[in-house]
């Protein structure tokens, strides 16, 4: 990771009009008269009203005590313990590294290696290593949508930058999206459905996965088939009050994660603006110290300790920038990849639910169910299943992350004061009063 004053970094977040503490899930904070009492979503789908107020415990059940840590790091690694526990019982593990540039007549573009070690019967050998470029993972993932329809896909980053502005074979861009990248197979490996998909598979272990799309688009299963092909003529009443709660929380979850990067892209600047500013203060001091031999040793220390402060501010920048605001963004993305689920769902319903009317009209003397009305309501009974499902493991994950996080920015700001501080207090000695010497 290189840091200098040529390089953009990428929005610094911050905490916005609301702290991520003060995100209950919509229905939490709505009053009785607006939602009225039957508007109560499944308990699994509610968020706790903040970290504080309830999920004092990790994942495994270990307490967070709330007294202060001696170190901010120490409460961190106990945070990252779950990561550890969760190895023993996986069966399969995916990393991505090791980004090449590749330079050709008509492109040039980054490949990554992705590696697989695994003990599933499914896979041949035990372990895999191929070079994936970032559409790979785009073919991926549209694969994905096409064969589990009723399930949440993990977002991509995004995949184009504005040119001039980001250098996208930059190490600093590189890095991050290889970070992305990793963590993309991460959750499909850890997904308990997404993981047995063939094209999962086929992404993993296929020397030439331009075979695989030469082939054209393969046929979808039955289920992503019905889903692809719903029309608009379909309208839905109305959704269940569990999948308007989920609807309701991704539209507020979105807006309060769009606020704080909006306002990251302030901060950040400001950061730069004050960054140009110290580096031309300090040396002031300095050229001060050579004209005044008398407090050339006070002058020194102060542009010293300036300059100590501005390696220390870049260092929390970039921390921010690469660590904390891609996950930012990887949760606003998973936003709407919810919420095209749930557009997903509601076609399903809205077709079942016309299909249902339709043989209601008939006033048949026998009235029977058809075959294919009752294949649909199985459809419409899968998706809410699976999206209930999705959207608790997702919001475990979220939980998580957020804590890990939040923690690691908070240690990140306290190393930044201690080190300005150490830097202040280095120079007092040299402004003190000395006894003069007779």
């Amino acid at each position: 990771m290189s840091g200098g004053a040529a390089s953009v970094p990428k929005p610094l977040p911050s905490s916005g009009p609301k702290s991520l503490r003060e995100m209950p899930h919509p229905l939490a904070t709505s009053s009785s008269e607006e939602m009225g009492p039957a508007l109560t979503p499944s308990p699994d789908l509610l968020l706790p009203r903040s970290i504080a107020d309830k999920d004092l415990s990790l994942p495994n059940g270990t307490p967070v005590d709330t007294s202060s840590p001696a170190s901010s790091s120490s409460l961190l690694n106990r945070l990252q313990l779950d990561d550890d526990l969760d190895v023993e019982t996986r069966d399969l593990f995916v990393t991505v590294d090791d980004p090449k540039k590749h330079v050709c007549t008509m492109e040039t573009y980054i490949t990554y290696r992705v590696t697989t070690k695994t003990t599933r019967a499914e896979f041949d050998l035990p372990e895999y290593s191929v070079r994936r470029r970032y559409q790979d993972f785009d073919w991926l993932r549209n694969k994905l949508e096409e064969s589990q329809p009723t399930h949440l896909i993990p977002p991509l980053p995004e995949k184009f930058v504005v040119k001039g502005v980001v250098d996208r074979f930059s190490e600093e861009f590189v890095e991050t999206r290889r970070k992305a990248l990793d963590k993309f197979l991460k959750r499909i490996t850890d997904h308990p459905v997404l993981s047995f998909n063939e094209h999962f598979n086929v992404f993993l272990t296929a020397k030439d996965l331009n075979a695989y799309k030469k082939q054209g688009m393969a046929l979808l299963s039955k289920m992503g088939e019905s889903v692809k092909y719903v029309t608009g003529g379909y309208k839905l009443r109305s959704r269940p009050l569990e999948f308007a709660a989920i609807g309701d929380y991704l539209d507020t979850f979105s807006l309060k994660l769009g606020t704080i990067d909006r306002i990251a892209q302030r901060i950040i600047k400001e950061q730069l603006e004050y960054l140009v500013e110290l580096r031309e203060y300090g040396p002031v001091y300095s050229t001060w110290g050579g004209l005044e031999v008398e407090l050339s040793e006070p002058l020194e220390g102060v542009s010293a300790c300036i300059g100590n402060c501005c390696t220390a501010l870049e260092e929390l920048s970039e921390d921010m920038t690469e660590d904390f605001l891609p996950v930012l963004r990887e949760y606003i993305l998973y936003a709407e990849s919810m919420k095209n689920v749930l557009k997903k769902r509601d076609q399903v319903q809205a077709e079942y639910e016309a299909k249902l009317e339709a043989v209601a009209l008939k006033r048949e003397d026998r009235p029977k169910v058809p075959t294919d009305v009752e294949k649909c309501q199985d459809r419409v009974e899968c998706f809410n299943a699976d999206l209930k499902a999705d959207m608790e493991r997702w919001q475990n994950n979220k939980r998580q992350d957020f804590r890990q996080l939040l923690m690691g920015m908070a240690d990140k700001n306290i190393q930044y004061y201690e080190k300005c501080l150490t830097a202040w207090e280095s120079i007092i000695p040299l402004l003190q009063d000395k006894p003069e010497t007779k």
